[in-house]
């Protein structure tokens, strides 16, 4: 099992471009510095709202929405979040509604990379390759599971790569080298960097230590990179230009919905927008 060399080679992708190549391709085509991932917990504060926010994204140039599958302990999110996850639940939200509710943005918005964000318990109980090949099916590209590590987690892993769903694994300035290099040599997609410690919602100050980070793990990937955790203003996806791929701002976008509805978003969207290019 050591370092994943158990894993199968079997793959059958659910699209005819890979994530990873649509996403260099994309950076291509439209000219931006650098490209942004949004975030939605699924159910939160109610599915209408979800695509609300969904419609917004599109409308703001947004290449890929992570949607959040709530669980009642996740672990790697800060309390903005884990309210947003425990309140979607005490709602009713269930694994079925948000695969229905993804087929249907997965449909409506086809210029959109989507990925599911969850925890393994999520994809355990409802069965791991049913799981897995129900987002092939509606069209995810990706999966986030923090807790599925990929060296004890292999039929999730060859289930990923059977269904050509993407599992995309993450690294933070404590990943050493060694597990840097495995870390990407199985992610797909891109590789997921936290650019600090602890969970998402506080700012991350970004500085010297991100640039270190990030030329570290541009020396390793294989795939492009991507930033999250603590992503708040425009001015910090300026700092990101040239130094990863992917922007990804999930908490804040939380924040301003609630403080400032869909307005604020949309004008935080422009504002973003105005420091990829």
């Amino acid at each position: 099992m050591k370092n994943g060399k158990h894993l199968s080679n079997k793959k059958t992708s659910n699209t005819t471009i890979k994530l990873a190549e649509q996403i260099k391709g994309n950076k291509a085509a439209s000219g931006k510095s650098i490209q942004l991932m949004t975030h939605q917990i699924l159910g939160y504060p109610d599915f209408d709202t979800n695509y609300e926010m969904i419609q917004l994204f599109h409308e703001n140039s947004v290449d890929l929405v992570e949607l959040q599958l709530p669980f009642s302990e996740p672990i790697a999110d800060g309390p903005v979040f884990l309210r947003a996850n425990q309140t979607s639940l005490a709602n009713g939200t269930t694994t079925r509604q948000c695969m229905d509710f993804a087929r249907r943005a997965v449909t409506n918005f086809p210029n959109i990379s989507f990925i599911f964000m969850t925890y393994y318990n999520i994809v355990i109980q409802y069965g791991i390759e049913p799981f897995i090949r129900e987002c092939a099916d509606i069209g995810i590209r990706g999966l986030i599971v923090p807790d599925a590590l990929p060296e004890e987690s292999c039929d999730f892993m060859n289930a990923c790569r059977e269904y050509g769903v993407e599992p995309i694994l993450i690294a933070t300035p404590y990943t050493t080298d060694l597990r840097l290099a495995y870390l990407s040599e199985q992610t797909g997609g891109f590789l997921y960097c936290a650019p600090r410690k602890g969970v998402t919602g506080s700012r991350t100050a970004f500085g010297d230590e991100t640039d270190d980070f990030l030329s570290r793990v541009r020396g390793f990937a294989k795939t492009p990179i991507a930033v999250g955790f603590g992503i708040q203003t425009g001015e910090d996806v300026a700092f990101l230009q040239g130094k990863c791929d992917i922007a990804i701002i999930g908490t804040q976008l939380l924040n301003i919905l609630e403080k400032d509805g869909l307005t604020g978003v949309e004008r935080f969207l422009k504002s973003v927008n105005s420091n990829t290019r």
